[in-house]
């Protein structure tokens, strides 16, 4: 069983909490226009009797004109490809009602896939999809961070995803 979801990330960090002087609130001035965005896509893969898995997909958006500004249908399907000959075993995904999850080519690609079945959560579930949590851990992981180029972002993410995978304790947290 897995579920998927994703997340993007600016050079704007998440807001968190830091220690500072008292009286004195730390000011992080950061400025996110026009850098960019890394967007993720994240599977998180749970199998009886063996570990819990991470498997993601990135893709870099640099704002260009015409440049696609998410993940397409391929990179959904390359991902879900990649997790199948990870676990070699028919794969159930549960993901939500993304405009791209459930367009006609999403479906075609599906439907040539006999190993894999679909369920789609109900509109505004994300209690249920246990990749929100993830999303939040690796978040907070990253808040605060000041002044962090687009291509350290590209890094940083992955490098904190990977980190997780060598945490079946924490991943199966995430999982309820």
């Amino acid at each position: 069983m897995c579920f998927e979801d994703e997340a993007g990330f600016t050079r704007r960090p998440p807001k968190g909490r830091t220690w500072g002087r008292r009286g004195i609130t730390p000011v992080v001035r950061v400025s996110g226009r026009g850098s960019g965005r890394v967007s993720v896509a994240e599977l998180l893969a749970m199998r009886p009797g063996s570990r819990t898995r991470l498997c993601h997909r990135l893709r870099r958006h640099t704002g260009r004109k015409g440049e696609r500004r998410s993940l397409s249908e391929r990179d959904y399907i390359s991902l879900i490809d990649g997790l199948h000959q990870l676990v070699r075993a028919p794969i159930v995904l549960v993901w939500h009602r993304l405009n791209t999850h459930v367009s006609h080519a999403m479906r075609d690609l599906i439907g040539a896939r006999e190993w894999l079945t679909v369920f789609i959560l109900p509109a505004y579930a994300p209690e249920l999809n246990a990749v929100e949590f993830l999303w939040a851990h690796v978040k907070r992981s990253l808040a605060n961070l000041a002044g962090v180029a687009i291509d350290r972002l590209e890094t940083l993410v992955p490098n904190r995803l990977k980190r997780l995978q060598y945490r079946p304790d924490v991943l199966n947290g995430f999982l309820g």
